[in-house]
């Protein structure tokens, strides 16, 4: 009886029905507490579930009784990285890969742990090393964390192709069937619908759909953060479909029962994506869309929208999906974001009120050593200036210290920004910097557009990949064109010469601003006009029963 128990546990936690599945494995572990792989199944659940502290005192147990365990050493990393246990997390990667250097994917998730720790030692070689494993096709690092590191199309299109090789071939839901409803229903997949790059990005366009014409369905699989965010973002779909604690293929079946005609994923590859649901081919058109830079190499999915910059003419052969292009920028923005009324100064920011504020908020886990030695020849080059970044954990801040420093660059020169929950207070205190210094190879997506949006001037240089040219498709959109530098030496002259020329960087700044209100970057009814023509020319191609094809969608009058 015990071990049928323990075999239903497996197959509920195999259908994604978790919570099943952990009272399950719990009734079995009652009378087998000495069962490695009950607790370790016990422990992938949790993990599923995003139960992270507890999902490591369950991997305790396991290695308590198989030490030798690399699979759950990398498990038990994977549970501590979520919960930004990052130290912690490269010492259990590093015991997996001792004791099996060729298992799974722990060697990139240590690199993606060191990168949050801006822990630069042996970078080069790691990269090299999980490149090579690509290559000859290990599935060793997730595509997402792949986008960090990767300068290589071809390569990030081989790595999705591995992590999506494993997604297994599911029989389809939607068969051919012609649907007759007269507006187009459209479904946006996430589990973003919360305070999140992509809600912030897209609640204005949910909100601008020509609902005469299309029909909006939200399929949350996320958390609800009670966010005021969140409130808005369900007010503005037709249906808003909270899916947690459904299967994929229950996903999908109300997806399909809905007669949906486009479906779109809006997270591609990243960390919390539910890629099973598409892979039942719940709509007759599938898109990926916005919250994955990249291709997700899969079957399921037919377009991937862009623009001209982010995917040029002749890397198309490195997606899968075929691009649809959109004329402006493939990023959308919200009109109606407003920073707050309230008054930051310099003083308490603990920035110098006369000197150069140089500034990147992106995430530390997009910090190269290359970038950063730009960042230190910039600082040294201009009396009083300082580098403000956002607060990392405190590895990575230590980390950059000790950089700083061993370039010759004092601790004090370094600024750290505290999170603000609030966004409208974190865009009034965005303007506080002078100017905003890209990173590569994965650009600065919304940061830079919220820079941009408060008159921040952003410079950047673009990479060779999709992650390394959105500043660049941002600041063509704005019409600022001459803060796209050819070449990384000339990014760091740019940064130089409008630091050094308060008069030019002024002209810059002046005209930022006016373009803001003129050029289409923020224009949100615009943007969304041109995503709705995409939408209307995939779906007059499906009902047509013509093949997936690139297209590009004309500028809106």
């Amino acid at each position: 009886m015990s071990d049928s128990l323990l075999q239903s546990a497996n197959s509920l936690l195999q259908l994604g029905r978790r919570p099943e599945a952990l009272t399950c494995y719990e009734s079995y572990l009652k009378t087998n507490p000495e069962s490695a792989e009950a607790w370790h199944n016990h422990g992938i659940a949790l993990s599923q579930m995003q139960r992270f502290p507890e999902a490591v005192a369950s991997f305790d147990k396991v290695l308590a009784l198989r030490p030798d365990s690399a699979q759950t050493w990398s498990n038990r990393g994977n549970a501590l990285l979520e919960q930004k246990r990052y130290g912690e997390a490269i010492a259990d990667y590093d015991r997996a890969l001792a004791l099996d250097p060729e298992y799974g994917s722990a060697r990139g998730y240590r690199l993606l742990a060191k990168l949050w720790c801006c822990d630069w030692r042996d970078l080069e070689r790691d990269i090299a090393e999980v490149s090579s494993r690509l290559r000859a096709g290990a599935r060793v690092i997730q595509p997402f964390g792949n986008l960090m590191v990767s300068r290589d199309p071809p390569g990030q299109l081989q790595c999705a192709r591995l992590w999506t090789r494993g997604e297994g071939a599911q029989t389809p839901l939607w068969r051919g069937q012609r649907y007759t409803h007269d507006k187009i229903r459209i479904a946006y997949l996430s589990g973003d619908y919360c305070v999140h790059p992509v809600s912030i990005l897209m609640a204005g366009v949910f909100e601008a759909h020509d609902k005469s014409r299309f029909e909006t369905t939200a399929i949350s699989f996320g958390p609800d953060d009670g966010s005021a965010l969140r409130t808005r973002v369900m007010k503005s779909f037709d249906r808003f479909l909270d899916v947690r604690g459904r299967t994929d293929f229950e996903v999908a079946s109300l997806m399909h029962a809905a007669q949906i005609d486009i479906a779109i994923d809006l997270m591609g590859l990243t960390g919390d994506s539910r890629p099973g649901i598409l892979a039942f081919r719940p709509a007759p058109v599938q898109v990926n869309y916005l919250g994955f830079p990249g291709t997700t190499a899969s079957p399921n999915i037919d377009y991937i929208i862009a623009d001209r910059i982010v995917i040029p003419e002749g890397e198309q052969r490195h997606y899968s999906e075929k691009v649809v292009y959109l004329p402006d920028t493939y990023m959308p923005s919200d009109a109606k974001r407003r920073a707050s009324d309230r008054k930051f100064t310099r003083a308490e920011a603990g920035l110098p009120e006369i000197g150069i504020v140089f500034c990147c908020f992106n995430n530390s886990y997009k910090f190269t050593p290359e970038i950063f030695s730009v960042w230190m020849r910039l600082l040294k080059a201009v009396e009083g200036s300082v580098l403000w970044l956002s607060e990392p954990n405190d590895s990575a801040r230590r980390n950059l210290v000790a950089e700083a420093e061993k370039g010759g660059v004092a601790a004090d020169r370094l600024v750290f920004a505290p999170f603000l929950s609030n966004l409208d207070d974190h865009l009034a205190r965005l303007t506080l910097a002078d100017l905003f210094l890209d990173t590569l190879p994965c650009n600065a997506h919304t940061t830079a557009s919220d820079a941009l949006f408060m008159g921040v001037p952003v410079i950047t240089t673009p990479g060779p990949t999709f992650a390394g040219r959105v500043a660049a498709s941002l600041l063509s959109a704005v019409g600022m064109p001459e803060l796209i530098a050819p070449s990384l030496s000339a990014y760091e002259a740019c940064a130089l010469e409008l630091a050094r020329d308060r008069a030019a960087l002024r002209a810059v700044t002046t005209k930022l601003c006016a373009n803001r209100a003129i050029r289409p970057l923020f224009d949100t009814a615009r943007f969304t006009r041109h995503l709705e023509a995409a939408f209307l020319a995939i779906r007059e191609r499906q009902r047509r029963g013509l093949p997936s094809e690139r297209f590009s969608v004309a500028t809106a009058p």
